[in-house]
């Protein structure tokens, strides 16, 4: 790509920005058309999802040497992104416990971190960038200077490092809200938390409205989990108590039916003494 290692390194934070970027513009103007109004997506306060941007870089590097076969690309590319979304929502909801995006309802999802449609849409994507964007953006960023490309890159780097510090702040701090809060409503932890945050500053504010269907802390995804498990473990005790009942039914109708021969024997043997006995006397 460049001359040297670090033009090489610049380039890379040049197109992560460019694809995070991006994809955030996407999710903006998709969001637009599902909610009507514009929304400010992402965890954080810029406007990049990092998601893409690492994306994008994951296609670059590691994909730029099958882009003679485009089929094998996207199969590659519907992998690579696919895997780092699933792993990205799993990784946010067991730091944050927070479901930040959900495709439940979509068809062909697994366990609503990702789905088919949304997959097929990342290996496209990786095909549109490794044919067109990249060679575009590479074009654009080698005319820059050495020096103008490390200011920029630098820059930028400063710029996200402070952006995710403040970021994760504010949701260690909605973390905190949503566990302050005990209820068995899920309705109304959900509103309570929502109510909270929309009293805060603009950053909360922005954040909660960046995901209009974030599943909160001992909400909906948590409580659903916690109920099931509570609900297997009651099914396992039932279970248990069934079979134990079940284990005891049996022992006393086999001491009753004991019981029974017993008293059985005792009368045959009381008919048996009558009868010696009406003897005797009758002689």
């Amino acid at each position: 790509m460049g001359e040297s290692i670090w033009t090489d390194l610049a380039l890379y934070v040049l197109l992560f920005f460019t694809y995070g970027f991006g994809g955030w513009l996407a999710e903006v103007i998709l969001g637009y058309f599902q909610h009507r109004r514009w929304i400010n997506r992402g965890f954080l306060v810029g406007p990049i999802l990092p998601i893409y941007g690492f994306g994008g870089l994951g296609v670059t590097i590691f994909l730029s040497k099958y882009d003679e076969n485009p089929i094998t690309l996207f199969i590659l590319a519907l992998f690579i992104c696919s895997t780092l979304e699933y792993f990205t929502s799993w990784a946010m909801e067991k730091i944050f416990k927070n479901r930040w995006w959900d495709y439940y309802d979509w068809k062909f999802n697994i366990n609503g971190r990702i789905c088919l449609e949304c997959s097929c849409a990342f290996g496209l994507a990786g095909v549109i960038g490794t044919y067109v964007t990249n060679p575009f953006f590479l074009s654009l960023f080698n005319k820059l200077s050495e020096r103008t490309l490390y200011i920029v890159a630098l820059s930028l780097l400063i710029i996200f490092v402070i952006d995710i510090i403040v970021s994760f702040d504010i949701i260690i701090n909605l973390k905190h809200i949503s566990n302050s809060i005990k209820s068995d409503s899920t309705e109304i932890i959900s509103k309570k938390v929502k109510e909270i945050l929309l009293e805060k500053n603009y950053l909360y504010k922005r954040l909660i409205k960046s995901f209009p269907s974030m599943r909160i802390s001992n909400t909906i995804s948590y409580l659903k989990d916690k109920i099931e498990k509570n609900k297997k473990t009651i099914e396992k005790r039932n279970r248990k108590w069934e079979k134990e009942k079940e284990e005891i039914t049996i022992f006393a109708k086999k001491e009753i039916n004991e019981e029974k021969l017993k008293l059985k024997k005792v009368k045959k043997e009381m008919k048996k003494q009558r009868r010696e006995a009406k003897k005797k006397i009758s002689k």
